[in-house]
């Protein structure tokens, strides 16, 4: 794929249209949630001065905004492909909508996770009947893994983001913003490989090409933000991020193409930009959000996001998801507290 292929033009032709998006809300809602959007006062007073919104994707089904991509892509397989089961590889979150999807279906299905993948993340997954398997330091080696396995015993690969049925389920998302929100000015998403804001992106934009759409990236991980900088697939990774969710080095060449040309900006947030957004969607709006899902509002804070996209705006900032080990908490707390008291002595 070169540059000339994947630029900004009246060319591209996105995989996903409204049709599919429509098709998978209406499966998913017979299952899943319509999640939940609620103003915080905090962010748009203090932060952003225009009205800020909160969608809790960490409140649907398997605390994760998941649950619809992988409803969605496993509903639309054929009786034999849920016949020789499913594998997929995820950190946790698409893991945890792949092993209920199958439990709610009577599918098998295994899960390649990264050594390092949050304990919480593994035992749900676990409890809703999934075999897991550790594999790999991260996400990009334990997806390796899963394609062999894949071609060595017959399981149907169910992709985390680079596959149409899945992002057509996370576009749901964006028809449910719209119907919240008709007339929302900007949203904020978090990104790793790219499936849920090229979900989003698709559904906000074939209403009205005008709303902003901000994707939001770990300083440590982000693979989109440099392919979408570079106008072609790269990779990048220098570390592990509390954004453990979105922590994919090189996005997927179905999601990069609709991201470029559908995304009007990428932003990047560091570790400690991150673990404040944690800390304070927990103590200022009651809200348990992971790493991936403290992007949007790390952003926020963080003034990554030019005031003329959010002054006397309407804005949406997607809280994608809440499982997060409570020693992450626990640390996130403790080193505030620490913070503060040594500002204030």
């Amino acid at each position: 794929m070169t540059a000339e292929d994947i630029k900004q033009s009246k060319d591209f032709q996105n995989p996903v249209c409204m049709r599919d998006i429509e098709e998978a809300a209406h499966s998913i809602h017979e299952v899943g949630r319509v999640t939940p959007l609620i103003q915080s006062m905090f962010l748009s007073r203090n932060i952003a001065h225009g009205e800020v919104y909160l969608k809790l994707e960490n409140m649907q089904l398997t605390g994760s905004f998941k649950f619809r991509g992988a409803f969605n892509k496993i509903n639309h397989l054929s009786d034999a492909e849920k016949a020789r089961g499913v594998i997929t590889a995820s950190a946790g979150n698409h893991a945890q909508g792949v092993a209920l999807t199958s439990h709610l279906l009577g599918i098998d299905s295994v899960v390649i996770m990264p050594h390092g993948a949050p304990i919480a993340k593994q035992e749900a997954t676990a409890g809703y009947g999934a075999k897991v398997i550790l594999h790999g330091d991260n996400f990009d080696e334990a997806h390796q893994f899963m394609e062999e396995e894949a071609e060595r015993k017959g399981y149907t690969i169910v992709d985390p983001y680079n596959d149409v049925d899945v992002i057509a389920g996370q576009g749901s998302i964006g028809l449910e913003i719209l119907d919240q929100m008709w007339d929302v000015d900007t949203v904020i998403v978090p990104v790793g490989g790219g499936g849920l804001i090229s979900g989003i992106a698709t559904a906000l934009k074939s209403f009205n090409p005008n709303i902003h759409i901000v994707g939001v990236q770990s300083e440590n991980v982000h693979g989109m933000t440099a392919s979408y900088e570079a106008n072609k697939l790269t990779t990048y990774s220098k570390g592990k991020t509390l954004a453990d969710g979105t922590a994919v080095a090189t996005p997927g060449d179905i999601t990069f193409p609709i991201t470029k040309n559908l995304v009007d900006e990428m932003v990047l947030v560091n570790e400690e930009e991150i673990a404040k957004a944690m800390k304070d969607l927990l103590q200022r709006t009651k809200t348990v959000a992971e790493g991936a899902g403290a992007l949007p509002t790390a952003a926020l804070e963080a003034k990554k996001i030019d005031s003329k996209w959010l002054n006397h705006k309407k804005v949406v900032a997607l809280v994608s998801g809440g499982n997060v080990d409570l020693e992450q908490v626990s640390k996130n707390i403790d080193h505030f507290l620490v913070t503060t008291n040594h500002s204030v002595g």
